[in-house]
C-alpha cells in the first residue's frame, strides 16, 4: 500500500471521531494503533505516515492526542490478545492497519470505533454489513478486490473483444487469491486451483 493511500484512509478517522464527547473530556483522546509487524522499526514508514496525517488534522502526540501502539508480529494469537488489550484499556478509537487486525478488534469490542486502513473484502470478512451502509463500529477502506475482479475481466473483454482465453495468475498460498478465484469461477467457467 502506498503512503498517500495510507494517509487518505486516516482522514476517515476524523469522521469516526466522537467530537462531542471529546469537548467534555479533560484528557487527550487515545488512539489504539493495531499494526501488523513486530516493532515500531518495522512499521516505521506507516507510523510516520500516521503521525503526519494526525498533524495535518491538528493532532500532536503528547499535546492533544495519545497514541497507544501494539505490534502483533503477524501472529494470529497476538492480534487477538493485543486487540483485547486495546479494548480493555478503553482507547477512544482503534486504527487497524490490516483487515485481520480489524476483525480481531471487532471481536474485542462492539463500542469502540474501528478504522481499518485497508481490507480486501470487508463484507465477506464480516467487518461491515455492506459497503454503502456499513453499520456497526467499523469503517475504513475497502480494496474491493472481490467486487472488482469480474469488472476487470469485463473491461478486458471490451478492450480486446476477439480474445477468447485469459490467464489469471494468483498465489494459491494467499487466502485472498482463493477467494478471488471462487468469485471468478462463479461468473465464468474457469479451470485451476
Amino acid at each position: 500500500m502506498r503512503r498517500r493511500e495510507f494517509i487518505t484512509v486516516l482522514g476517515g478517522i476524523a469522521a469516526a471521531w466522537p467530537f462531542a464527547s471529546q469537548a467534555q473530556r479533560k484528557a487527550n483522546p487515545r488512539v489504539g494503533v493495531l499494526s501488523h509487524a513486530a516493532s515500531a522499526k518495522q512499521e516505521e514508514e506507516y507510523l510516520g505516515a500516521l503521525t503526519r496525517a494526525f498533524h495535518e488534522l491538528g493532532y500532536f502526540e503528547g499535546k492533544n492526542i495519545e497514541l497507544d501502539h501494539r505490534f502483533p508480529a503477524e501472529q494470529p494469537e497476538r492480534f487477538r490478545s493485543v486487540a483485547q488489550e486495546l479494548a480493555e484499556s478503553k482507547v477512544d478509537v482503534i486504527v487497524a492497519v490490516t483487515g485481520f487486525g480489524a476483525r480481531e478488534a471487532k471481536r474485542a469490542t462492539g463500542n469502540i470505533p474501528i478504522v481499518v486502513v485497508a481490507d480486501s473484502d470487508p463484507v465477506g470478512n464480516g467487518l461491515v454489513e455492506n459497503l454503502s451502509r456499513p453499520g456497526g463500529n467499523v469503517t475504513g477502506l475497502s480494496l474491493m478486490t472481490i467486487d472488482l475482479s469480474g469488472k476487470r475481466l469485463a473491461l478486458f473483454k471490451e478492450a480486446v473483444p476477439k480474445q477468447a482465453r485469459v490467464a489469471v495468475v494468483l498465489d494459491p498460498r494467499d487466502p485472498i487469491s482463493k477467494i478471488i478465484w471462487v468469485a471468478h469461477k462463479r461468473r465464468r467457467k474457469l479451470r485451476g486451483f
